[in-house]
């Protein structure tokens, strides 16, 4: 049974925005014990699965915790890049990615709002 059926997916373009926030979320908890358990972490891993649950679920909360979310996550992005940029390449990547995949996301969330309120 394909994963678009199981999760009741009525269009495939939901399914990326689901993917990312969901990946998103279980990186940041599995970073969460390696990283000596800073809170915000486990917050932006928390909201990500919450963003996630909203988008399959259609719930209208959705696009208020994308928007926490997306000023949480430019925070976190911009102050690690200023303290450690050039010194882990990989990071400095994976960080810009993040970064540029939370703010397009976000504003699909947005375009895609009157579809989450049914």
């Amino acid at each position: 049974m394909p994963l678009k059926s199981m999760l009741k997916i009525e269009n495939a373009a939901t399914l990326v925005p689901f993917a990312f926030y969901i990946v998103a979320g279980i990186i940041f908890l599995a970073v969460l014990p390696l990283s000596n358990f800073p809170p915000h972490i486990g917050i932006i891993g928390i909201l990500s699965l919450l963003t996630a649950y909203g988008l399959i679920r259609k719930r209208f909360w959705t696009l208020w915790i994308a928007v926490m979310l997306l000023f949480i996550a430019t925070t976190f992005s911009i102050v690690t890049f200023y303290y450690s940029f050039g010194e882990f390449l990989l990071l400095d990547i994976s960080l810009a990615a993040y970064l540029i995949l939370t703010w397009i996301f976000t504003v699909y969330v947005a375009m895609k709002r009157r579809t989450l309120e049914s």
